[in-house]
């Protein structure tokens, strides 16, 4: 698989993680090839993960070139310094132009994730972008990063992520989507050279795309402008 640099300067990648990627070795004997592995392997050098995706979320993650830059990054990320922008296509439509999802997760003992009142704090706001038939496409903006927090938050509001495995009600993939219809596309936050402000954007891919038009979402103004 080719890599896909959409940034890079002396202390950092930032590559387009495609949908059915690990960003780290997964489970299991033989566990696929791993966009870190990769990276590593092209560059020649050790490289630093930053952040994670879920393996079927395409789109931005960073990479750190040193320890430093890497300590860094991590506290921006730790003391929510990182402004995160997703695109969510979901069962709808959505009738709210935008909102504000506080409830509280934690893992349950399956390793999903859930809503509970004892869980964890949680933040994640959304806009509305466009709305069809059956389905609506979101801007999604996390402040807390929980495991799995959009897709949890999103399936407990009613309007599940089309093409999720594992939330939503069955059958599932929700919608039939042939992937998870949830992509990083934007990304800022400071340089650990200069303290700067970067921000690096993540056009969504065309099995993104292919998905939406496949599930009925033919005529999406938001993407289209946006080409």
């Amino acid at each position: 698989m080719t890599l896909r640099v959409l940034w890079e300067n002396s202390d950092l990648w930032a590559l387009d993680k495609p949908a059915g990627q690990d960003v780290v070795p997964g489970r299991g004997p033989v566990p696929a090839p791993c966009l870190r592995d990769e990276l590593a392997r092209a560059a020649g050098r050790p490289v630093w993960v930053v952040h994670r995706l879920d393996r079927d979320t395409s789109g931005v993650v960073l990479f750190a070139k040193n320890a430093d830059a890497h300590r860094f990054l991590s506290l921006e990320f730790e003391n929510r310094r990182m402004e995160k922008e997703y695109l969510a296509a979901v069962r709808g439509p959505v009738d709210v132009p935008r909102g504000i999802f506080r409830e509280p997760l934690r893992q349950f003992g399956s390793g999903r994730m859930g809503v509970d009142p004892e869980g964890k704090p949680s933040e994640t706001h959304f806009e509305t972008l466009d709305n069809w038939t059956t389905g609506a496409l979101l801007r999604v903006k996390p402040l807390s990063g929980r495991r799995h927090q959009i897709r949890v938050h999103l399936n407990h509001a009613g309007h599940p992520v089309l093409g999720d495995r594992l939330y939503g009600p069955p059958p599932r993939p929700v919608g039939g989507a042939v992937r998870l219809l949830l992509h990083a596309a934007r990304i800022a936050f400071r340089s650990p050279g200069n303290g700067g402000t970067l921000a690096v954007e993540c056009p969504a891919p065309e099995d993104f795309l292919d998905a939406l038009r496949i599930v009925g979402a033919t005529e999406i103004s938001y993407l289209k402008n946006q080409s």
